[in-house]
């Protein structure tokens, strides 16, 4: 008995913001950014969008996908780093959006690698016989939380959604998961305020507090370690070698990040999925929209083993590795 993805569903906002826009708001140039981040342009969502219209979307078509009704939905699980509100979960007003009447629902922050965390809860929810259909949604309107003032961090960042049903598949499915998490790390990439220890006020406003926040350098270092040693760690786990992954499908955060790392690895870089240049870094929404993207252009077959990995704010990573079926 295994677990494993039976839909899959992605959704991004229409506007396209390119580099050369960014050259118009701040101290920067597209070869600059190119150079540094990979990212030529992202997608960004219109003023009256939230994170929950994006993920609803994704979700719509997850379910489709999976030939399932939103009734058939036993469970949500929403990871964001952009949610709606503190509460209610964006993942109970997704259930609303889609009418999915008979899903629990509860949020899961785990930052970027929210949707591995998301993944591997609801990989336990089948195991365990307790939900039949688990709904994970990755959803992100970090555009609404970025420093449009602040050069080195407004280059980054994308908006879009990704959704997969999880359910109980008969042949391949869910291999092997780790996870992991250093607190000690937690002001390393942040929104400093807007919580219990600093709740907003003029001050905070004034200082742009409500906005992310990143040590890159840190953040860098921290991210290719994590990445090289997440990938050794499944494929050990999973009693398998590098050589038996057919692709790997990173957070796509940086292509300097997945480029170190997959050095170290050795492994072959037309092995794995880079699609930033296109969208940015949507945090919990990277991994999704990259696997559905692959799947659509053909890049993943039947028996095809994949790993996916993530790691972001917290400091938190994992990794999940499945055969396709």
């Amino acid at each position: 008995m295994r677990a494993g993805i039976i839909g899959i569903g992605s959704f991004l906002p229409e506007k396209v913001v390119h580099n050369t826009e960014l050259e118009k708001i701040v101290e920067t140039t597209n070869e600059w950014i190119v150079e540094r981040t990979g990212i030529q342009s992202r997608r960004i969502a219109e003023a009256n969008i939230s994170s929950s219209d994006l993920g609803a979307e994704a979700a719509r078509l997850a379910i489709e996908n999976a030939n399932l009704k939103p009734e058939d939905i036993d469970m949500i699980i929403s990871a964001s780093s952009s949610p709606d509100c503190t509460f209610p979960a964006t993942a109970c007003i997704i259930q609303d959006k889609i009418n999915a009447k008979n899903a629990a629902a509860f949020d899961i922050q785990a930052a970027c690698t929210g949707f591995v965390y998301g993944l591997v809860t609801a990989t336990q929810y089948i195991l365990s016989g307790e939900c039949k259909n688990v709904l994970v949604v990755g959803c992100e309107v970090l555009s609404k939380i970025t420093d449009w003032q602040d050069r080195n961090t407004c280059i980054l960042f994308g908006d879009g959604a990704g959704a997969v049903v999880v359910s109980n598949v008969q042949q391949g499915g869910i291999a092997a998961s780790i996870l992991g998490a250093d607190g000690s790390g937690a002001g390393l990439l942040e929104v400093p305020a807007g919580g219990t220890r600093e709740p907003a006020n003029l001050e905070s406003v004034k200082n742009r507090r409500h906005y992310i926040k990143m040590n890159g350098n840190e953040v860098f270092k921290f991210a290719v370690k994590v990445f090289e040693e997440s990938i050794r760690k499944i494929v050990n786990k999973a009693n398998l070698t590098l050589d038996h992954i057919d692709l790997i499908i990173p957070h796509q955060a940086n292509v300097r990040i997945i480029d170190a790392a997959v050095k170290r690895l050795k492994f072959p870089m037309e092995r794995v999925v880079v699609n930033l240049d296109k969208y940015g870094n949507m945090s919990s929404a990277s991994i999704p929209v990259a696997l559905h993207e692959a799947i659509s252009m053909g890049k993943i077959k039947r028996g095809d083993k994949v790993v996916l990995v993530g790691f972001g704010a917290g400091l938190t990573w994992g990794a999940v590795l499945m055969e396709w079926a």
